[in-house]
């Protein structure tokens, strides 16, 4: 089967360019508090059935498979046998690192999380003690950010120094609401079964063991993009994410277009998803317009 685009990854950035394959961070993600239009918030698995609903309504044949293979060397495009394609839009995401603690599939987003801007303002957290786990400027971010919602805020740095710039190391460090704990890593998760409310934790220097009573647990331990599929075919950055031209959508293969978390390492929100997902629609749009006048202008033999 042929296509004249074929969209991989079924996120906010894959359907709202029209997509193909399955997927989503936001499939695992209970309460959506920020994405415009939903002033009472929504449910991400209902948000992400919205969206391929819309799609299906403009046309879109969505597939439901894991895509194994894909050759970029030569236009068409060829994934799967027998697919091929004119352009190709990859919005595969990225996820984020977990450390597989004692307990942390038991409250993952029920308690647990990996995005502070995304969460923080869910009710469970409101004025309720919160842990950030992570030393670099992400962590400083993402703690500084929750001090809005949680009554406090405990920063757990396996060293004795952050790895955050100065600037955001001294914002991290002067503010009352929050309490930086060196030298200590969680062990374990603990809760009624239903909801995070305790961490074990240790300290790396004395051994010593204790429990932090928290009612939230944030992961800034960074992201791993989907990008094994294309890594050795497109530019990528030393983290893995594509590298696009500054401003569009366009990789370092023509016809090529990331959008979403895949070529974004300091946004990862469900709005910015879906505006990169649109501006990689139109690129194509227009590339393959621009292909068809070109088509239409040579003179025939």
């Amino acid at each position: 089967m042929h296509s004249k685009v074929v969209i991989i990854g079924s996120g906010p950035a894959g359907f709202m360019a029209n997509g193909f394959a399955a997927g989503g961070q936001l499939t695992t993600t209970t309460d959506v508090e920020n994405y415009p239009g939903f002033p009472a918030g929504i449910m991400g698995p209902e948000l992400m059935d919205k969206f391929r609903e819309q799609s299906i309504r403009f046309g879109t044949q969505v597939i439901t498979e894991t895509v194994s293979k894909i050759d970029l060397s030569a236009r068409p495009f060829r994934t799967d046998e027998p697919e091929t394609a004119d352009t190709i839009i990859i919005a595969t995401g990225a996820s984020a690192k977990r450390l597989g603690l004692k307990g942390e599939d038991i409250y993952w987003q029920s308690g647990i999380s990996a995005c502070a801007v995304c969460d923080g303002a869910v009710p469970i957290f409101r004025k309720k003690p919160l842990a950030v786990i992570g030393g670099g400027d992400s962590a400083a971010e993402e703690a500084t950010y929750l001090t809005k919602y949680g009554s406090h805020v405990y920063v757990l740095v396996r060293r004795s120094e952050l790895r955050a710039s100065k600037i955001m190391a001294k914002r991290l460090m002067n503010n009352p609401k929050i309490t930086i704990l060196w030298n200590t890593v969680a062990t374990e998760c603990q809760g009624d079964g239903d909801l995070l409310n305790n961490l074990r934790i240790k300290n790396l220097l004395t051994g010593e063991e204790g429990d932090l009573p928290v009612s939230g647990l944030f992961y800034a331990i960074g992201h791993e993009p989907a990008t094994a599929l294309v890594r050795s075919q497109l530019h990528t950055d030393e983290d893995g994410y594509i590298v696009t031209v500054p401003g569009t959508t366009q990789t370092s293969v023509k016809g090529v277009f990331a959008a979403g978390d895949v070529q974004d390492k300091r946004y990862r929100q469900a709005i910015t998803s879906a505006g990169s997902g649109c501006m990689a629609a139109l690129e194509v749009e227009r590339l393959l317009a621009e292909e068809e006048e070109g088509m239409d202008s040579e003179p025939a033999n």
